[in-house]
């Protein structure tokens, strides 16, 4: 762990879940590469997909269409996505390597616990239900809020949490994460086990890094 400027005391940890709290890269690979050979499109490599997430499903599916098309055609790709995501979006998805421990411990720790995510909402609470039902107390994906970096889905949740921004903790893999808990107020937490590069993550000024999910626990002593 890395410790980079100090913080209030913490009373709630909001988790990014894609590449933060799941590795999902598989279905969402197979998902996407479904729904271009569905409609008849060239598929993409694992690297190419990963490349193209982290701003929610709208983003994704944008970039992995050919370019040019209607808006129609559009349209339709993103709904055959979401239904498949919603059937097969979990086969091969795992939580990372003791996390569910962590979020147990935090919660025995009296700490409040959350999602937040540029996946599409409906996604987010299918996923968070299945894997994380008895441990989050609140689950938020795009559409409700404008997707992060924009600071109102964070400030959003640290109410319904009834925590003040300065006490959360904003974990996630991401340059959008670092700069959504700064644009918010909340303490920026950077995974270097997920799906960004870690310049991603110290360019975008992180309140500390950490290596795996254990070290949480550090910032709820």
């Amino acid at each position: 762990m890395e410790l980079l400027r100090t913080h209030e005391p913490l009373e709630a940890f909001v988790f990014d879940m894609d590449g933060t709290l799941l590795d999902s890269l598989p279905d969402l690979v197979d998902v996407t590469n479904e729904t271009l050979t569905h409609f008849g499109y060239p598929t993409h490599t694992t690297e190419e997909i990963l490349a193209m997430i982290g701003n929610g499903l709208r983003s994704l599916i944008l970039q992995a269409l050919p370019q040019n098309l209607n808006d129609n055609a559009t349209e339709a790709a993103l709904a055959w996505w979401k239904t498949r995501y919603d059937e097969v979006g979990n086969q091969k998805t795992t939580v990372y390597d003791g996390m569910l421990d962590t979020l147990a411990e935090l919660k025995a720790r009296g700490m409040k616990l959350a999602v937040l995510s540029n996946k599409y909402d409906g996604g987010v609470q299918i996923l968070t239900k299945h894997y994380f039902a008895d441990l989050m107390d609140f689950a938020l994906g795009d559409g409700p809020v404008p997707r992060k970096p924009d600071p109102k889905g964070l400030t959003l949740v640290a109410k319904t949490l009834d925590v003040p921004i300065e006490r959360v903790a904003y974990v996630g893999d991401s340059d959008v994460d670092m700069q959504v808990a700064n644009n918010a107020g909340a303490f920026p937490i950077g995974a270097k086990w997920g799906y960004q590069t870690l310049d991603h993550l110290t360019n975008n000024n992180p309140g500390a890094l950490i290596d795996a999910p254990a070290e949480l626990l550090k910032f709820a002593e």
